[in-house]
């Protein structure tokens, strides 16, 4: 007789889609992040929702922008670990170029996405993915949702 299987009280939950690499994907991925958050007991208007949502906002922007490669897409992905109390946000695009936050000049338009990254997220990096490109992840933190019937 085999064990049971045991589920963790509170399993994570993903959000998976790809996106044109396009601006009007970016805007896409940017706004179903925030449904999907707002789904997740994270409500439109709190400062964990706005957080993350910038946070795509900014990694979308950039594999649009300069993670483009022709007729290819971009990939988002969304895993919510109410344990952790973080969302892990991660942006998948097929140009092999790693991202570089720069410190912009106060007159340059540009330049300061991963900046603003860096600074709301607890942690971000780059990871090789299967196939061509690369992965620029996130982790955010966000408070912890009680789950209904606890």
């Amino acid at each position: 007789m085999s064990a049971p299987r045991t589920q963790s009280p509170t399993p994570a939950r993903t959000f998976a889609q790809r996106f044109s690499a396009t601006r009007r994907g970016a805007r896409l991925a940017r706004l179903l992040a925030a449904h999907q958050l707002t789904e997740w007991g994270h409500p439109h208007g709190s400062d964990a929702h706005d957080t993350a949502v910038l946070v795509v906002a900014e990694l979308a922007s950039n594999a649009v922008l300069h993670g483009r490669v022709p007729g290819r897409d971009f990939a988002l992905f969304l895993s919510l670990d109410d344990s952790r109390g973080a969302v892990r946000i991660e942006v998948s695009d097929a140009h092999p170029a790693q991202p570089a936050r720069l410190t912009p000049g106060p007159d340059e338009d540009g330049g300061r996405g991963l900046v603003l990254v860096d600074a709301l997220a607890v942690s971000w990096g780059v990871s090789d993915r299967l196939g061509p490109g690369k992965t620029v992840w996130a982790e955010c933190a966000l408070p912890r949702v009680a789950q209904p019937g606890c």
